[in-house]
């Protein structure tokens, strides 16, 4: 399916945004793009799409605006400089993993220029963006996130709305530390097969093909390699420092879930050197 008309703005051309806008282009939507490192446009090269040269013309010319930068600072720097050209009406999509808090802030802070706010945040990596198998996970208005559902299908396989602002930021956080828990689990089976004189590669293996099996398993000498582990476990230590900044924020009592994540998180490249083949 194809569309045309809807005129598409996307900011953040990274790891994983850069092939989420590939989607959006490659669907039929008119792709308008500006980034604060002029570079990061030439993944584009290939793809039709309008280039701006500041963030204010890309808001001027389009209806909706997806963001995919790194920090709730980040978020707020980027929405303060498309804010001005956005017109009443439009949506400003944040794609990004950050606190619910920050998804409430930032929807109080366009609203009175008459822009709506979805918290959009997607799981699976590059290779589900450049696969369209990413799921999208959606807070803000209802009709909204309606709206913006054709958007959000060119490179997603599941779109789910949550609830309201901040809703998909905390199913994200909580995506995120279970993949954690899980890690530690395995470590810990792993350690204990190991001194029972079990091949861990061998028995991790045959667990993806059981009824134990999980994305933590199966990402395992698969997108998370000897090569790829370190920055990811880093990644996966920040997305700790949110969810534990996230639980404060609402007084939730959550230090076991964060103690048993970050052990994941801590464990993972020992994990992996450990099933090296």
């Amino acid at each position: 399916m194809t569309f045309e008309g809807m005129h598409v703005g996307f900011v953040g051309l990274g790891d994983q945004g850069l092939p989420m806008a590939v989607a959006v282009a490659e669907a039929g939507f008119t792709l308008h793009t500006w980034d604060r490192r002029p570079e990061a446009l030439d993944g584009l090269r290939d793809v039709p799409h309008v280039r701006h040269g500041s963030a204010g013309e890309l808001a001027a010319a389009s209806e909706v605006v997806g963001m995919c930068v790194n920090t709730d600072e980040d978020v707020l720097e980027v929405a303060s400089l498309l804010l001005p050209g956005l017109r009443a009406g439009s949506v400003l999509v944040n794609h990004g993993t950050g606190t619910p808090a920050n998804a409430v802030r930032l929807t109080e802070f366009c609203a009175a220029a008459g822009v709506h706010v979805l918290d959009a945040p997607v799981s699976g990596g590059r290779p589900a963006a450049r696969e369209h198998r990413l799921t999208t996970m959606v807070g803000g208005s209802p009709d909204v996130a309606a709206r913006c559902e054709p958007v959000f299908r060119s490179f997603s396989r599941h779109v789910v709305h949550l609830g309201g602002a901040g809703a998909g930021q905390t199913a994200k956080l909580f995506n995120n530390i279970l993949l954690m828990m899980n890690q530690a689990n395995i470590a810990e089976l792993v350690e204990i097969a190991d001194g029972m004189g079990l091949q861990p590669r061998r028995l991790v293996e045959v667990l993806k093909l059981g009824s134990a099996s999980s994305v933590a398993l199966t990402l395992l000498n698969t997108m998370v390699t000897p090569e790829t582990v370190e920055h990811l476990a880093a990644v996966e230590a920040f997305d700790m420092e949110i969810f534990d900044e996230a639980m404060r924020d609402a007084g939730v009592a959550a230090d076991d879930v964060t103690r048993r994540a970050s052990a994941g998180a801590r464990e993972l490249p020992a994990l992996v050197k450990r099933l090296a083949p």
